[in-house]
């Protein structure tokens, strides 16, 4: 049985349309899950809409509308662009769908029995865009000090979680398990956080008609953090699909942007620890996108649509530069500018010119094509190159592993073609030709593969133009795993440059 692999997003909210910040971190899961299934794991990748909540119940409500016909509108504006995206979900959950609301009650009725959650009376500051209690200490000049913008006062009836209980919990698991919350500054953050002192959290609201009730107090409706933050369980088969939930959970990584971290390292984890059930691998959270150095605003008018920029550049080019133009975890900004040099420099000039180099020579010294089967001096190289490759990968360090592995093997390719010189021993008909080809084909299904997980159309190009055989069974990252033969079809670029 091949191993699982359990790889999460975020569920986005329904109350705004698809943003690149959305787009961002669902093509890294792609990009990741993709990774897995070609390495040989078993992957579930889980994505969804997040649709509950009074947020979302004033989103409808300006527009005239239902919660649930709002959130039916923008679920299809989600799914269209995941399709546009190429992204290879293998579920998309809606916290409406009826199994999630059952594992919502589920767990609700494990924490309640446990006597981790109880009723009381809530008087604090709220602020309905971030879903957010905050203290009069925490505000920043009587706003929210995460968005800025204005909070109400609430005072009324609630159900509590007894969050206080797990501050030592939490830190001591922090200790023992130091890769939980990635980059290590996010981690610091949260353990700083969590020493400075943990309060029971309110998790139901009254007078919330869009949402999921409270076991046996239908007045309440749960708080949508705790539906939410819910649905990772509910893909995974929670609670009635034991033998599916027993192989897929826990999530091997939850990726987020970091405006979200609290919710996902510190109640997330609290929840599970109350309910008995394991804690996800990995929280590893994501930095935010400026726009020619720049934040975002509808005001400014300089939003990036990922549909527009996907149409304007190809898909393949917008997926390659968002995970290569800076480190994962770090902010970055999203320059036009950037992303053409990106696409010309290293994606026409390396890429596809290492491609039409080698299937060029082919083509014209052996039209019949290349027996591969051998590993030669270049096979060496190659494997240092994959195992950076590999290993990045495994750390979620995208820019990383491009650079140092996929690039890494198309400049040591290229600096190969010009020590041995295919033409000159063409001319002189040197034996050895065979052997040189054969190299560099293996070197380009390399190559290809590892473009795959960032680029899945250039993949499939790739494979049409050299010939590669789909590798099916085993690693097709590994060097001279397999025997084929080169079957050069139409010399066309994989990558045309931008002009």
């Amino acid at each position: 049985m091949s191993k699982k692999y359990y790889v999460t997003t975020p569920i986005y909210y329904v109350n705004d349309v698809p943003h690149i910040g959305h787009a961002y971190t669902t093509i890294a899961a792609d990009a990741l899950a993709r990774f897995y299934r070609m390495t040989g794991h078993d992957v579930f990748f889980l994505t969804g809409t997040d649709e509950h909540g009074k947020k979302v119940e004033k989103s409808a409500s300006d527009y005239g509308v239902q919660p649930k016909e709002l959130a039916d509108r923008v679920v299809v504006r989600f799914k269209e662009l995941w399709q546009k995206l190429n992204i290879s979900y293998s579920r998309f959950i809606r916290t409406t769908d009826k199994d999630h609301m059952r594992a919502v009650t589920h767990i609700w009725k494990i924490i309640y029995e446990k006597g981790d959650i109880y009723k009381g009376v809530y008087r604090d500051w709220y602020c309905t865009p971030c879903e957010s209690f905050w203290t009069s200490s925490q505000l920043v000049n009587n706003k929210c000090p995460d968005c800025g913008r204005d909070v109400e006062l609430l005072s009324e009836e609630s159900y509590f979680f007894r969050l206080s209980r797990y501050e030592e919990p939490l830190l001591r698991f922090y200790e023992e398990n130091p890769d939980f919350i990635k980059p290590e500054r996010r981690r610091n953050e949260i353990i700083s956080f969590v020493k400075q002192g943990l309060k029971d959290l309110s998790v139901s609201r009254l007078g919330l008609k869009w949402g999921i009730r409270v076991p046996g107090d239908e007045k309440h409706a749960i708080y949508v953090w705790f539906d939410a933050l819910t649905n990772y369980l509910t893909g995974a088969g929670f609670p009635d699909h034991r033998d599916l939930f027993e192989n897929t959970w826990p999530a091997d990584v939850h990726i987020i942007g970091k405006d979200i971290l609290r919710f996902h390292a510190v109640y997330w984890p609290a929840f599970l620890l109350s309910a008995g059930l394991p804690l996800p691998r990995q929280v590893y959270a994501h930095g935010w996108w400026t726009v020619e150095g720049e934040k975002m605003s509808k005001s400014r008018g300089n939003v990036v649509d990922p549909v527009i920029e996907a149409e304007r550049f190809g898909v393949d080019k917008f997926r390659y530069f968002l995970l290569r133009e800076v480190p994962f975890g770090l902010d970055g900004d999203y320059s036009e500018a950037s992303l053409v040099h990106r696409v010309n420099s290293e994606l026409s000039n390396d890429i596809g010119n290492l491609f039409s180099r080698v299937c060029g020579m082919i083509k014209k010294y052996r039209p019949a094509g290349i027996e591969i089967s051998e590993k030669n001096e270049l096979a060496e190289e190659a494997q240092e190159c994959i195992r950076e490759y590999t290993s990045r990968m495994q750390k979620l360090d995208f820019q990383g592993a491009i650079g140092e592995g996929l690039l890494g093997l198309v400049s040591r390719a290229n600096v190969y073609i010009d020590r041995k010189k295919p033409w000159q021993m063409a001319r002189e008909q040197d034996a050895g030709l065979d052997g040189v080809l054969a190299e560099l084909s293996e070197a380009l299904r390399i190559v290809a593969y590892m473009c795959y997980p960032f680029m899945p159309e250039a993949f499939n190009k790739m494979m049409e133009m050299v010939g590669f055989p789909e590798v099916t069974d085993g690693n097709p990252l590994e060097w001279g795993s397999i025997k084929w033969k080169t079957k050069i079809g139409d010399l066309t670029p994989i990558f045309p440059r931008i002009e």
